[in-house]
């Protein structure tokens, strides 16, 4: 790894300029990782049926609960490799490498066991009903046959970002949604796999470019590499990997609760084709969100270096841009759900009624679409700064606090729209509880009253 991009330049090179150099790789990644998930849902849309989409919107809590387990243990080792490199113990950092194999391997096949074993049972409780178990059932047991791949390919790609390869990392996670576009439609059209065709186009994805990744730490002239003897479990690295990936562990579960509570309250008051709704919807939304938190990304080392230099007009002129880049970014998803809803749902599927319940979804949750990127930047700069309490209870508030009972309460005095009607509430409900924070924050930042949690 070259000295090359030491973090000098975070304190004083021009924030703008800063923001999209680390920004843009970051937002190339996530939008790819978004398209991944449009992918399948269009070429299932379109070769299988709608009630294929509601089926595969079943699978969204199942497949958000593994990635909980993934990132616990790829965000946990991520960091604690950017440390040990900072400090130069290469052999360390090794060993951390050597971890990460072994427990995405363990953590892979108990998953895969226990969610074959118990698989129907699982997705009734998330909402599937006669019509569309069977479209849930055959692609979830292709994803948990290769859920070992996903965890490796995942936990992979982060150290190749800790490690000084960002690019490496963002060319993979581009490289698998290439392979997807490919094998998709060859499985579905051609071979006439159906649903299947489309998880199993997903694994082989990944795993072609795991194999790549495999061959990046092999090779010994890289400082992080595969070792002999690096395999062995130490107790206190795995201890220290899951304690820090306990917050996005906790973050993607409560995600992966809000999908099922949500799956359940649009089977019960709009049937099967209101779950396929929320399926598109939820997939654009995704990409509004993940060009976002692209932006949260490159935003995090600049705050939090300028923070620790005591340079705090920087601190403060990189939050305002990013808020604003944010905002552009959902007020675009906006204007898209808002104008041309038909023609975006259009696009997974030629079936009337789940397009019109689709529109109306979108129309709705959309409807507030704009403030939310204050939300997500605001709570994101409490963690860039070592605020990391403050930065959690802001990411849960939305979710835990105001979704949840908005969704138990709000579809028994409006039906299925209440269901929809939540989603925004909760949005309002929890950037107002984010700009009140970051006011305080603020107000105590000028009283010299700064306090970090490390």
């Amino acid at each position: 790894m070259s000295q090359q991009g030491l973090p000098t330049e975070l304190g004083t090179e021009k924030v703008s300029k800063l923001l999209m150099k680390y920004a843009v790789p970051a937002i190339i990644a996530m939008t790819a990782s978004s398209l991944y998930n449009i992918i399948d849902s269009i070429f299932i849309g379109h070769g299988v049926g709608p009630l294929a989409i509601s089926g595969l919107a079943l699978t969204f809590p199942l497949m958000n609960l593994a990635a909980a387990f993934g990132s616990l243990i790829g965000a946990g080792a991520a960091t604690l490799t950017s440390v040990r490199l900072g400090q130069k113990d290469y052999a360390s950092a090794n060993i951390i490498l050597g971890n990460v194999v072994t427990m995405n391997t363990i953590l892979g096949i108990s998953f895969t066991i226990i969610g074959l074993i118990f698989l129907d049972p699982i997705l009734l409780f998330f909402g599937a009903s006669s019509h569309t178990l069977p479209y849930a059932h055959d692609f979830m047991t292709i994803i948990l046959l290769g859920n070992v791949v996903t965890h490796m390919f995942l936990g992979l790609n982060a150290l190749l970002r800790s490690s000084g390869y960002p690019q490496r990392s963002m060319y993979a996670t581009i490289g698998t949604v290439l392979i997807n576009i490919c094998l998709n439609p060859l499985f579905i059209f051609v071979l006439h796999f159906g649903i299947k065709g489309s998880a199993l186009a997903t694994v082989i994805s990944q795993f072609i470019m795991l194999c790549w990744q495999i061959r990046i730490f092999s090779n010994k002239k890289n400082f992080i590499h595969f070792q002999k003897g690096t395999f062995k479990l130490r107790k206190k690295l795995v201890i220290d990997t899951l304690s820090i990936g306990m917050s996005p562990f906790l973050m993607n579960l409560a995600s992966c609760l809000i999908v099922i509570l949500v799956n359940q309250g649009l089977k019960k008051f709009g049937g099967d084709l209101a779950i396929g709704a929320f399926g598109i919807v939820n997939r654009i939304i995704f990409i509004f969100v993940m060009i976002v938190f692209g932006f949260n990304q490159g935003m995090q080392p600049i705050a939090g270096y300028n923070f620790g230099a005591k340079l705090y007009p920087r601190v403060t002129n990189v939050l305002k841009i990013t808020i604003i880049c944010a905002t552009v970014v959902t007020t675009c998803g906006f204007l898209l759900g808002e104008f041309i809803p038909h023609l975006v749902a259009s696009i997974f599927t030629t079936d009337d009624e789940l397009i019109s319940q689709a529109v109306n979804g979108m129309r709705i949750v959309m409807i507030t679409f704009p403030i939310i990127g204050f939300q997500m930047v605001t709570a994101n700069f409490f963690q860039s700064i070592g605020m990391a309490k403050k930065s959690i209870f802001l990411s849960l508030t939305r979710q835990m606090i105001f979704l949840i009972p908005g969704l138990l309460i709000w579809p028994h005095f409006f039906g299925l729209d209440g269901i929809w009607i939540s989603m925004p509430v909760g949005d309002v409900a929890a950037t107002i509880t984010s700009g009140i924070m970051l006011f305080i924050q603020f107000r105590k930042f000028r009283k010299g009253n700064i306090v970090s949690d490390i």
